[in-house]
């Protein structure tokens, strides 16, 4: 009797997909902001926090996007595009979205705690 179940091999296949699909975004984001962050003042460089912002924002949209895209061509019957493809990707929409979450309730709380001040 053979049942129909993943493999050892695929399992480790999409794993490694995984690290690597994990991978890409940080790497992405680096180059993003050395390209359209940076200020190069003499040996030093500063990264400008409103174009770091900015920049984390726009790939937070466009993950989001991606994401919405492969849902609507799955949906449409697009043979080039699977269910875990679709999965993944509103996966990392989620958790890129959630941290952006975080991090804007950190600015908020930063914000009160130095509003709070006594000068």
């Amino acid at each position: 009797m053979k049942t129909s179940g993943i493999d050892a091999g695929r399992i480790e296949s999409m794993l490694a997909q995984l690290k690597a699909a994990a991978q890409r975004p940080q790497a992405e984001a680096l180059t993003a902001l050395n390209v359209t962050g940076t200020k190069s003042t003499g040996n030093t460089s500063k990264v400008d926090f409103s174009n770091a912002l900015k920049a984390s924002l726009d790939q937070v949209n466009q993950v989001q996007k991606n994401a919405e895209q492969l849902g609507k061509n799955f949906a449409m019957g697009d043979d080039s595009v699977s269910l875990s493809d679709v999965m993944i990707a509103n996966q990392k929409a989620n958790i890129s979205f959630q941290a952006t979450i975080q991090v804007r309730n950190k600015l908020v709380s930063a914000y009160h705690d130095i509003m709070n001040m006594q000068v």
